[in-house]
C-alpha cells in the first residue's frame, strides 16, 4: 500500500503535523486501514478512493481507532490530490458528512483549504468540566472566563479549556492513560487547550490520547470547532482567526479559519502542506 507522508499546516517548508495519505482505486478493509495507520504511526492517516459520482470517499484512522473527521489529514489529502490531479476543489464523502478540500500548488508547498462539517457547541456539564480540569491539574483561577469550558464540534467532538496564561498552556501535562479513558468514555476526538493572545490570534494544544497519541501538533477539526464556538459566543473575531499550534512540541504549525456569520455553518480552515521524505 503506497502511503504518502505530508505535513499539514506547515510553517512554509518546515513544521506542520505529519499525516499519512493513501489514494486507492477502492478503499481497503477497515482492518487493513487500521493496521496501516498503526504502522505509519502518525496521529492520522487518510484513505481515499474515487466514487462513480466523481466524489472521493474518505475514512480516517489513528493508530488505535477510526475517527469521523481529521482536519490536518484532510489538508494533506487536498495537497496529494492537487499534486496527482491538478489544482482544484475536491468533493469528499466522510462517514457522517460531505465536505470539500481545495489544493493549489505553490512551488515547494501546496496551499490547501477545507470546508468543515457544520459546527455546534454546548456548555460542558459540571462533571465533565471537573474531570477535564483535574486531568490537567487546572484550577478555576487558571481559566479564561470569556471562553467557558464547553463541548465543541466541527466534524468531531472536543472539550475546550481556555487558559489565561500562555505559560500555563506551555506547561501542559497529563496522565496519558487517564486521558485516554476520559476521552474515549466521552467520545472525544481531542481536548483543546487554548490561550487567546488577541481577539484574532490563539495558541492551542491538543491532547489526543483517545487515538493513541499524546499530543497533536496541528488539528484542523479542533480549529474548526473552536472557530464555531467563538461565533456562538459572539467573540470579536472579525470574521477570521489565526491559530498557532505545535510550537511547544518543536513542530510549529499555522492554521487560519474563516468564520461566516451564519450560526452552525461550515468553517473554512486553511494552511500550507509540505511533502515529507518517503
Amino acid at each position: 500500500m503506497n502511503v504518502l507522508k505530508i505535513a499539514a499546516f506547515s510553517d512554509g517548508e518546515t513544521g506542520g503535523n505529519p499525516a499519512g495519505v493513501v489514494i486507492a482505486h477502492a478503499l481497503p478493509s477497515a482492518a487493513q486501514m487500521q493496521a496501516t495507520a498503526a504502522e505509519v504511526g502518525f496521529s492520522e492517516t487518510a484513505f481515499a478512493a474515487r466514487t462513480d459520482d466523481g466524489r472521493w470517499r474518505v475514512r480516517y484512522f489513528a493508530p488505535q481507532s477510526e475517527v469521523p473527521f481529521c482536519g490536518h489529514a484532510t489538508i494533506a489529502l487536498g495537497a496529494a490530490l492537487a499534486m496527482q490531479h491538478g489544482d482544484g476543489v475536491f468533493p469528499l464523502t466522510l462517514n457522517h458528512a460531505q465536505i470539500t478540500v481545495e489544493g493549489r500548488r505553490e512551488g515547494g508547498v501546496v496551499a490547501a483549504a477545507l470546508q468543515s462539517p457544520p459546527t455546534r457547541s454546548a456548555a460542558a456539564s459540571p462533571d465533565m468540566s471537573a474531570a477535564a480540569m483535574a486531568l490537567f491539574d487546572l484550577s478555576p483561577d487558571d481559566l479564561d472566563p470569556r471562553i467557558p469550558v464547553a463541548l465543541i464540534h466541527g466534524g468531531a467532538d472536543h472539550v475546550v479549556l481556555a487558559l489565561k496564561s500562555r505559560a500555563r498552556l506551555a506547561a501542559m501535562a497529563y496522565d496519558f492513560e487517564a486521558g485516554r479513558k476520559l476521552m474515549a468514555g466521552a467520545g472525544l476526538a481531542t481536548m483543546v487547550l487554548v490561550h487567546a493572545e488577541a481577539p484574532r490570534l490563539f495558541h492551542t494544544r491538543n491532547p489526543f490520547a483517545s487515538g493513541g497519541v499524546y499530543e497533536d501538533p496541528a488539528t484542523g477539526a479542533a480549529t474548526a470547532a473552536l472557530a464555531g464556538y467563538l461565533r456562538d459566543l459572539a467573540w470579536p473575531h472579525g470574521g477570521a482567526i489565526d491559530v498557532v499550534q505545535g510550537e511547544d512540541m518543536g513542530m510549529l504549525s499555522k492554521l487560519h479559519a474563516d468564520i461566516p456569520p451564519a450560526p452552525g455553518s461550515s468553517i473554512r480552515v486553511s494552511g500550507t502542506a509540505r511533502v515529507m521524505p518517503a
